[in-house]
């Protein structure tokens, strides 16, 4: 059984590998690594929002995480040198960005458990590649992983990712087992008028990244009165290019079309439509907005819809984030706000 340092060692040098296969000074792969531009190709044909730039992307921010320092920063709150019972952790992971379930596989394993992990249609080549790599560094892993492809069996906890509606599913099939079930949510930004351009291209940044898929992404903006869109759209300028993607255009697309047709009132620059509405979720191509008119409304406002938000960027007191930092969580920053290593700790301590 390995130990604690063991496994800590093993995925730092995990996180050196996945330095080596990107460029840290943009967002370009390596090709040095013909084996991984394979699984690279695979991934981006199987699903077309899995761009290369995209997928750089998250490969930058787990080479950030995986060193030394980081882990040691995320691990020391918890006792994991402790003897375990290691326990048969079933997950089933989302796929709506690239490598979204890393996090699970990463705190599963980092605890002493086994995973059977359940992939996502839609990301089935990147986190195997990446497992094949943990276990040629330490083949004692080999017999802590497994990929599901059918029915979750033979689990003894449960982490599940998926929509609101897959989640009451979850939520029943799961009941008789310790779990975790997460649900849709979405970041959102407070605004106060005192941005500049700077801060409104990292703002675009927390919008735009993956395509606005991300449950980090800001799906809807809080602003002022009297705020200025002229300064908001000057700044998000700069991706405009996301409108000659297909999937993002077709998408944008469709929901101008519906808005048009059903004499809905929104603002457009060709590439991002705002629209007014209470809801946190927007559709892809689309961010909604709303006015707060009192610091109280708006507080109420957001403890109202806190089980939808994943995160608050700005520089409003109310922000857990600043501009341009939403998709850049430290590891402690779970999602939900569920501590996902406190619950694998407390399956099997002795």
């Amino acid at each position: 059984m390995l130990t604690f340092e063991q496994r800590k060692a093993t995925f730092v040098d995990l996180g050196q590998h996945i330095r080596d296969l990107t460029n840290q000074q943009s967002l370009t792969l390596s090709k040095k690594h013909p084996k991984f531009e394979e699984v690279l190709q695979i991934a981006k044909a199987e699903n077309r929002w899995f761009t290369e730039e995209n997928i750089c992307f998250a490969l930058q921010q787990w080479g950030k995480s995986l060193q030394k320092n980081n882990l040691d920063e995320w691990l020391n709150p918890y006792n994991l040198e402790k003897d375990i019972s290691p326990q048969n952790i079933g997950v089933v992971m989302a796929g709506n960005i690239p490598l979204v379930g890393f996090h699970d596989f990463l705190s599963t394993l980092i605890s002493g458990h086994n995973i059977i992990a359940k992939l996502s249609s839609n990301d089935k080549q990147l986190l195997p590649y990446f497992a094949e790599q943990l276990v040629d560094i330490q083949p004692e892993f080999k017999s802590y992983i497994k990929f599901e492809e059918n029915q979750l069996k033979n689990y003894d906890a449960v982490i599940a990712t998926g929509s609101n509606n897959t989640a009451r599913y979850f939520e029943y099939y799961f009941r008789n087992k310790p779990h975790i079930i997460r649900k849709n949510r979405n970041g959102v930004a407070v605004l106060t008028n005192q941005e500049n351009i700077e801060d409104f291209q990292k703002l675009g940044e927390d919008m735009f990244r993956f395509f606005g898929l991300g449950c980090r992404n800001v799906s809807k903006l809080f602003i002022p009165q009297n705020f200025n869109f002229n300064h908001f759209f000057k700044g998000i300028s700069k991706f405009k290019p996301y409108i000659y993607h297909n999937k993002y255009a077709n998408n944008y697309d469709y929901n101008k079309a519906v808005y048009l047709m059903s004499d809905t009132k929104f603002l457009d620059n060709d590439f991002l439509i705002l629209k007014e509405d209470k809801s946190i979720a927007s559709p892809i191509g689309v961010v909604h907005y709303e006015i707060y008119d009192s610091e109280t409304s708006l507080q109420q406002t957001l403890n109202q819809h806190r089980d939808e938000i994943q995160c608050i960027v700005g520089q409003h007191s109310s922000c857990q984030f600043d501009f341009g930092q939403a998709q850049q969580p430290n590891l402690a920053d779970y999602a939900d706000g569920i501590d996902t290593v406190q619950f694998l700790q407390n399956l099997s301590t002795k």
